[in-house]
């Protein structure tokens, strides 16, 4: 049997892409239809989008859950920087705008949509602010990169890719709506994301 060597490591600085265009719009509709499927269907969702990737990409899946179930799904956004624990640490943080569909979350199932999950921190401040806004049936989550490196014991209900990753790689997600393009790209820089 032949053996191939391992890969050279990448240099510092180095990047590459983990996702295109392509790569992005089966993981959304991948995950648009596991949504369907644990939900047994379109009633009672409602998908929350966490600024800032987390709320185009919450819009596309429900775009999706529409196109195959023929209905609209309730679709918001949700903010969670007074939430952080790391808000005394980074305070200049500029907050949006949570917006609520007019039904409530109230007997819901949210489904929490995010761009990278990394630490759990941001889904921790999620789960916060969910709970200031009422009392859901349940709450899910769905990202399109899961990284490891959790600090907290959150796990994604669905996941559009699960990214192994060192902590001084950077996980770049853009979006269309946001960054002209759609693509994933990790880079060692020595930072972290």
């Amino acid at each position: 049997m032949l053996e191939h060597p391992p890969p050279a490591p990448d240099p510092v600085g180095s990047s590459r892409t983990v996702l295109d265009r392509d790569d992005i719009a089966r993981a959304l509709t991948r995950i648009s239809h596991e949504i369907l499927e644990r939900n047994k269907g379109p009633e009672d969702l409602v998908l929350l989008g966490l600024h800032t990737r987390g709320v185009p990409l919450a819009t596309r899946l429900a775009e999706r859950i529409a196109a195959v179930e023929g209905t609209t799904v309730a679709t918001g956004s949700l903010d969670v920087t007074m939430y952080r624990d790391d808000l005394r640490q980074h305070p200049t943080r500029t907050p949006h705008r949570t917006e609520i569909p007019g039904d409530g979350i109230d007997g819901k199932v949210v489904v929490l949509v995010d761009d990278v999950l990394y630490s759990g921190r941001t889904i921790r401040a999620a789960l916060d602010a969910v709970s200031d806004l009422g009392r859901p049936a349940a709450v899910r989550l769905a990202v399109l990169v899961d990284r490891g490196h959790r600090e907290l014991p959150i796990r994604a209900d669905h996941v559009g890719k699960n990214l192994p990753s060192a902590r001084t790689e950077r996980v770049d997600v853009q979006v269309a709506e946001i960054d002209g393009h759609d693509e994933v790209r990790i880079s060692d820089t020595g930072g972290a994301r």
